[in-house]
């Protein structure tokens, strides 16, 4: 029976964990503050959580209980509740509609920092070694009527250093991590959480947009992606959510049937002039974060900030020369759509508005990849495998039999010039046969070649388009029951359900070793190591990846042709 794992040709690197495929963020070093501010604004107050560092103690003294703040060397001037009232007025003010709220303390003492992403600020697992002790103190700010606007202050105190921080409005995160400067002001939505936003555009997040788009160029395929919110799609067609917070996991299918129709009749795409017409190939609702894009469902989602990404796919004839989509959708509170176009060369971002609204891509790329198959030589004959004395006794028959029947012909005066000819050619192939038979055998360096080759043409079988056309290019390089395995399990797995239907696309296979094991006549049992570098592209965003391997393989004379018969996997890891 033939052994199979597809992480065995290197796809593997497919079935990483989501948070392997995090989105290009702008790094920010405000999460590694030694003080951070987060910012919760709800209906009926702020809630302001603080880490205070070690090294900022002093200057957030005035939350100090007298006798640490003594202890500290600082003379009392007040009580303790005076200079709360001083920091929460002053130090850490947040102004509604420009009145400074009052505040209180809700709770104060030593906890652990955690550990944040540096891209995020997420609290991330922190094992005891990376433990710093800070103190956590909460602060509420209620007010009696809804904001429009609230400011936020930073403490103008000696020796602190910058804080990180982030807002987030009904959950929404408004910013990404930045640093805290008095004067921040964020214009707050009621109606829909989505669109509050700093006054400063330095401090909008990245995914500000409730829609964008995405066009990617690939040989023989162009794919269109666009993220929108039910929530404004409900403003335009009724999908059903008039009156809902939710979005119950039993109506999902029947509310992205609902989308794709809506769509329909929007962002139309040309294809080097022509008009086309795409298959929707993936709907999925997405969970999208300050760091990445995950796909989820069955289970009921928050309608605010639930989106949706669909998928379209335009079948070409190789690579196109030019591809335009046509933005065609815009409203009050989105005058501006963020869109992206993805070739080889890498994202290409730009923003759409209502006088700008046609996303261009032209073929500039001087050396573009196009899927090749590599030929791959013929297994050896029998004569050619053949070693030792057997080698050289079978060179010998050939040679004394050519020389008796060449000369029986001549002194029988029956030999004519063209049967010469054919005769001496046939001598020589052999002879020249030999010669290269060092060559021709299988040893290290050419058994290298034929499974580097294999493992090659296997990848490019998977850039081609069509059930068919990919089906009939891996016959050329597998046989067997493997053949089927292949196909069906890697047809699958290139495309990331976590990530919306992303494609896993291969670059390169660089052969570490082979090493044969077994052999019998052309079937050849063999141990591979091999290192496969991939990237894949989603939303705009391209990521490398890069895996090795080790496996046990079987390659046989199939059709007089080289074939992977069998594979299983050793070892894999990631680099």
């Amino acid at each position: 029976m033939n052994k199979f794992r597809l992480a065995g040709i290197g796809l593997a690197l497919l079935l990483l964990s989501s948070s392997c495929f995090a989105d290009a963020i702008i790094r920010s070093r405000a999460m590694l503050s030694s003080t951070i501010a987060e910012y919760f604004v709800e209906r009926e107050h702020v809630r302001l959580e603080l880490e205070i560092g070690q090294s900022d103690l002093a200057a957030f003294r005035n939350l100090l209980p007298a006798e640490l703040y003594e202890k500290l060397g600082f003379e009392p001037v007040s009580s303790f509740q005076t200079r709360l009232g001083l920091f929460t007025s002053r130090d850490m003010a947040v102004l509604a509609d420009g009145h400074a709220l009052e505040g209180s303390l809700v709770e104060l003492g030593p906890a652990v920092r955690p550990r944040r992403d540096e891209i995020t600020g997420e609290p991330l697992p922190t094992t005891e070694e990376e433990e710093e002790i800070v103190v956590r103190a909460v602060f509420r700010f209620p007010f009696d009527q809804l904001p429009s606007t609230l400011t936020l202050t930073a403490p103008a105190l000696t020796g602190l250093a910058p804080i990180g921080f982030v807002l987030y409005h009904e959950g929404i995160a408004v910013n990404d991590f930045r640093y805290l400067n008095t004067g921040s002001t964020v214009l707050l939505d009621w109606e829909d959480a989505w669109y509050s936003a700093f006054t400063s555009r330095a401090m909008r997040r990245q995914y500000f947009a409730p829609m964008s788009g995405f066009i990617y160029v690939e040989p023989y395929e162009v794919r269109k992606e666009i993220i929108l919110r039910p929530r404004d799609i409900q403003k335009m067609t009724d999908l059903g959510l008039a009156d809902s917070t939710i979005i119950p996991a039993d109506k999902q299918d029947e509310i992205k049937q609902k989308i794709v129709n809506f769509l329909a009749d929007y962002f139309p795409v040309s294809i080097d002039g022509v008009k086309v017409e795409g298959r929707v190939d993936r709907v999925n609702f997405l969970q999208r974060t300050l760091k990445s894009s995950t796909v989820i469902s069955g289970q009921d989602l928050d309608l605010l900030p639930a989106t949706v990404g669909v998928i379209y796919v335009f079948p070409t004839d190789g690579l196109p020369g030019e591809v335009e989509l046509i933005w065609d959708l815009f409203t009050e509170k989105m005058p501006q759509v963020p869109v992206v176009a993805v070739d080889q060369a890498g994202p290409m971002p730009s923003l759409l508005e209502p006088g700008f609204n046609v996303l261009r891509w032209e073929n500039f790329l001087r050396f573009p990849e196009l899927p090749t198959l590599v030929e791959i030589e013929v297994p050896p004959t029998a004569l050619q495998r053949a070693t030792g004395p057997g080698r050289w006794l079978g060179l010998t028959l050939v040679l004394v039999f050519g020389w008796l029947l060449l000369r029986a012909l001549w002194q029988t005066r029956r030999l004519q010039p063209g049967y010469a000819l054919v005769l001496l050619l046939t001598l020589g192939t052999t002879v020249m046969m030999f010669r290269e038979q060092r060559q021709s055998s299988m040893d290290a360096v050419r058994l290298q070649g034929v499974v580097g080759k294999l493992l090659h043409n296997v990848y490019r079988a998977f850039d081609y388009r069509g059930e068919e056309v990919i089906y009939d290019v891996l016959a050329r390089s597998v046989s067997g029951d493997l053949l089927t395995d292949i196909y069906l399990e890697t047809q699958s797995s290139l495309e990331l359900a976590s990530q919306g239907g992303a494609r896993v696309k291969v670059k390169d296979v660089e052969m570490i070793s082979t090493v044969l094991k077994d052999r019998d006549g052309n079937r050849l049992t063999l141990v591979s190591e091999w290192v496969v570098t991939g990237s894949v592209g989603h939303w705009g965003h391209v990521h490398q990846r890069i895996n090795s391997y080790q496996a046990e393989m079987e390659i046989s004379e199939i059709d007089s042709k080289w074939k992977l018969t069998s594979l299983e996997i050793l070892q894999e890891k990631r680099l």
